[in-house]
């Protein structure tokens, strides 16, 4: 079927079903950012491939919601589909909701499947539109049966790993969370996220594409401890070691039906993190608390094993990226390189590296006008071919057995312009300053994005996206609780958490600039005034430097800039051959 006959056949379904309008989110039972194929509900529906945006449909309108990153990118793909881009304002609002209240009469209905949608997201659209007389039904999946190959289950193995890497032990990160029942006074607590379960259980999957996780459902309970997973993916050594530390396997799909016979007066669950289906499973003498899951605060503070092995794994990232990048210089010319070639490129230099499982995420390498996409990626029909002039922007990251990497870096392929200089140097200034900053025990990732985005501002630009993220231990490439971006979200930036710093800059059209390090927050003293945190950078790559403009550092970026640059070569060089040591030699060379 055409994107616009799957368009009709959904209508249709909303027709018989006496359904005004239908939406579907971007998520699975799990409320995950990236999604196993039989949940890619979105891109099946529309061909929006992006990772975030929500679609809403009446028989007169379909629109995807999304925000400012995907606004080229949706433009682009939903042509001819039947579907239109609504711009979101706010990168987490529920505008569609608002936007059907508006348009539904009084007594029409709203549907959507409550697998798809988490708990939050289920009762902001109940508080748009109940109040506007329209019913609100949580239950309905039109897709089932429209969507004739939709892919079942993935079955992929999964397999435990071994506190010798991980740093703690499945009981002792059961009984932290157990502590944290007790101080809440919980009976128990339904972890749906695959990032949490996988930490807490230290136990990595292949159900979703660059990210080792495998799909659960995880019930801690005062006394019991119930993995609800399918079987047939772990070994039964794997299973009997999970049974030894207390855990008792049930199958996938009984997860629903436990809850709705749960022995609790009490239980705790994430509202962002858990699907409307599960909230509305728990019956009525189950007194429900909402908060986040307490693990993803445990686990967003990395251990000193953590810590180590994440520095190893940027040593392993930083050889292929340095190999990555004299390849492309030594090619370019030849006219042979393209977006997708070259970030196959860069897969098969990661994988030479002992432990490396997958890359991280999809890798963004944007040529010229498609680096101003800030998530791009790629396809047979919008594959540039590289010359030797403009700007390339990769975006890329590994999953290894010992960390999970997330790197950015723009390279000049030639011809450098007055104006990419200036550009590129003001974002450089905003990533020295927010990976240089100090700040008090407490503070907030907004303000720590501002730091950031100061240099940018004073020359009155900006990006649309987030300054940071947390990154997981050999888990998702993007991991709450921290963020930084200008949201006025409550969570302070902790030692021990891993963060990615990365500003940008974006000329629709033209080309785009970001530049991104991890960081390590760590403690940087204590006086009368208090405690204060800085960072310890982790990524280990070149910045180029003869895309900026001197002139525009003050000694303390060009300090930086020239020491950061001589780490590189001090931890890479011993790792290179004398070619490759050269080459880096010459990019680390100090201005």
């Amino acid at each position: 079927m055409t994107y616009k006959e799957r368009l009709q056949a959904i209508r249709q379904q909303m027709k018989a079903a006496g359904i005004d309008a239908y939406i579907i989110p971007s998520s699975d039972p799990h409320i995950s950012e990236y999604l196993p194929d039989r949940y890619k509900c979105i891109a099946w529906s529309c061909g929006f491939t992006g990772s975030a945006g929500t679609l809403a449909i009446t028989q007169e309108f379909a629109g995807l919601w999304t925000d400012s990153r995907y606004f080229v990118q949706a433009a682009d793909q939903l042509r001819d589909t039947g579907f239109e881009l609504v711009k979101l304002k706010a990168q987490t609002a529920a505008e569609y909701a608002d936007w059907l209240a508006k348009q539904l009469p009084a007594g029409s209905i709203v549907a959507f499947d409550g697998k798809l949608a988490s708990m939050a997201l289920a009762k902001s659209v109940q508080q748009a539109l109940l109040p506007a007389g329209i019913s609100v039904n949580g239950h309905v999946d039109i897709l089932e049966n429209i969507w004739i190959d939709r892919p079942a289950l993935p079955t992929a193995e999964a397999y435990l790993i071994e506190e010798r890497t991980t740093g703690e032990s499945v009981e002792s990160k059961i009984g932290r969370v157990r502590e944290q029942l007790a101080v809440n006074q919980v009976d128990a607590h339904l972890v749906s996220s695959l990032d949490d379960l996988a930490w807490i259980l230290n136990i990595r999957g292949n159900d979703v594409k660059c990210n080792p996780v495998v799909l659960g459902f995880l019930l801690i309970e005062k006394e019991r401890c119930t993995l609800y997973i399918d079987h047939a993916k772990l070994h039964q050594r794997d299973q009997n070691t999970l049974q030894a530390a207390g855990v008792s396997l049930s199958s996938y799909d009984e997860a629903f039906e436990a809850l709705r016979s749960i022995d609790a007066k009490r239980i705790w669950i994430d509202p962002k993190r858990t699907c409307f289906t599960v909230f509305d499973s728990i019956g009525d003498a189950t007194e429900i608390l909402e908060l986040i899951n307490p693990s993803t605060r445990l686990k967003s503070v990395k251990n000193t094993t953590e810590i180590s092995h994440t520095r190893g794994a940027m040593i392993k990232d930083g050889i292929a990226l340095t190999k990555f990048f004299k390849w492309v210089e030594e090619h370019v010319e030849s006219g042979k390189l393209t977006e997708i070639s070259i970030a196959d490129k860069l897969q098969d230099l990661r994988a030479q590296s002992a432990g490396f499982v997958d890359i991280s995420f999809d890798t963004i390498a944007g040529y010229l006008a498609h680096g101003a996409l800030p998530h791009y990626k790629a396809t047979a029909q919008s594959d540039a071919t590289l010359k030797a002039t403009g700007l390339l922007l990769v975006d890329s990251g590994g999953q290894y057995h010992d960390g999970t990497t997330d790197i950015t870096r723009v390279v000049s392929l030639g011809e450098i312009t007055a104006a990419e200089k200036v550009d590129y140097t003001l974002v450089l200034k905003g990533m020295i300053d927010g990976s240089t900053c100090v700040f008090p025990i407490g503070t907030r990732g907004y303000q720590i994005d501002a730091i950031t985005r100061r240099p940018l501002w004073e020359q009155m630009r900006n990006y649309g996206h987030g300054t940071g993220h947390g990154v997981g231990f050999f888990l998702n490439v993007h991991e709450g609780p921290q963020v930084l971006n200008p949201s006025n979200i409550d969570i302070p930036v902790e030692p021990g958490m891993i963060t990615s710093i990365e500003p940008g800059l974006y000329r629709e059209g033209e080309y785009g600039i970001r530049i991104e390090n991890l960081v390590l927050s760590k403690m940087a003293g204590e006086n009368q005034f208090g405690e204060f945190l800085d960072f310890e950078t982790l990524t280990l790559c070149y910045i180029a430097t003869d895309l900026v403009d001197k002139s525009m550092l003050e000694d303390k970026h060009i300090i930086w800039l020239n020491g950061y640059n001589a780490w590189v070569l001090e931890k890479l060089g011993p790792f290179l051959d004398q070619r490759d040591r050269d080459w880096l030699a010459e990019k680390t060379a100090a201005i």
